[in-house]
């Protein structure tokens, strides 16, 4: 309920600014996306009435593309190899650091020498490092307000190869001519990240607009073991797409919870208002099922 909550407030930014939803597959990783659980996804979608506009774009065709990002930060000394395991990377970061903020890479392997490099590589392969300059960096979310961040050395390449999420997003975003970006509060840390890498790239900064959580009665994100979070279990509940869609619309203040009556996305519209959107987490209840 989180995640198509989340999408539909997209939707309404979008089409309330006068602009258009994309439609975008995050499948980098080809050990946890299946067909499957993308076809769901998009049905789940379209059952509540939210539609994208333009040309479906697909990570998993990107790589190309990816590659030649990282390229281009190479030839800028922006990136390093990093050897560290997750547990070195955990312990690092736990360590005191004076010029750090707390859980922050320390640059472990910033500046191994070619020996070093070359004995650490016989052990394990390396994934890619920014080599960010450790900048803080200010900006405005649009629900948010200012907000100012630490940047460390991120990873923009996985050790088996794979790009990073906030590698592709950003030359993704790029591509499909993004100018906003609407997303749970739950990333807005990592946003300075990607403001680092596009201006690294050379790419047009966007619009942030985070929007709050859903969480369950004890105040944590739903999970699955919660029951009644997704379509397929509110189905069998007994529960349509369009109570769905009523319910969510009264978590988020454009329906008024005495009114039985089902609004249609464009009713939202007629509604949305992006400077009114709580900022606080929203506890998901079951609709009344009539």
């Amino acid at each position: 309920m989180g995640n198509l909550r989340t999408a539909m407030l997209a939707w309404l930014s979008a089409h309330h600014g006068g602009g258009e939803l994309r439609l975008r597959i995050d499948d980098l990783d080809p050990n946890v996306c299946k067909s499957e659980h993308e076809e769901t996804q998009l049905a789940d979608l379209a059952a509540l009435g939210i539609t994208f506009s333009g040309l479906t774009l697909r990570q998993s065709e990107r790589a190309d593309r990816y590659a030649d990002a990282i390229a281009t930060l190479r030839e800028r000394d922006l990136l390093y190899e990093c050897f560290c395991s997750r547990r070195e990377v955990r312990e690092a970061a736990q360590a005191p650091h004076v010029h750090l903020p707390e859980g922050a890479y320390p640059g472990t392997c910033s500046d191994l020498s070619d020996g070093e490099r070359a004995e650490k590589s016989q052990h394990r392969p390396a994934a890619l490092r920014v080599r960010s300059g450790h900048p803080t960096i200010e900006f405005a979310d649009r629900h948010y307000g200012p907000q100012s961040e630490f940047v460390d050395d991120f990873v923009i390449q996985r050790n088996d190869g794979v790009a990073s999420y906030n590698l592709a997003t950003v030359l993704d975003d790029a591509e499909q001519g993004v100018t906003e970006v609407v997303r749970g509060a739950d990333l807005l840390p990592g946003t300075a990240r990607h403001i680092w890498l596009r201006d690294a790239l050379d790419l047009d900064q966007v619009e942030h607009a985070h929007v709050p959580l859903m969480i369950d009665d004890e105040g944590e994100r739903l999970a699955k073991r919660g029951g009644g979070v997704n379509l397929a279990e509110l189905h069998e509940l007994g529960f349509d797409p369009d109570q769905i869609r009523r319910a969510l619309a009264v978590g988020i203040g454009l329906w008024e919870a005495n009114d039985e009556t089902i609004p249609a996305m464009n009713d939202l519209l007629a509604r949305f208002d992006p400077v009114t959107l709580p900022t606080t987490d929203t506890v998901w209840a079951l609709p009344a099922n009539t």
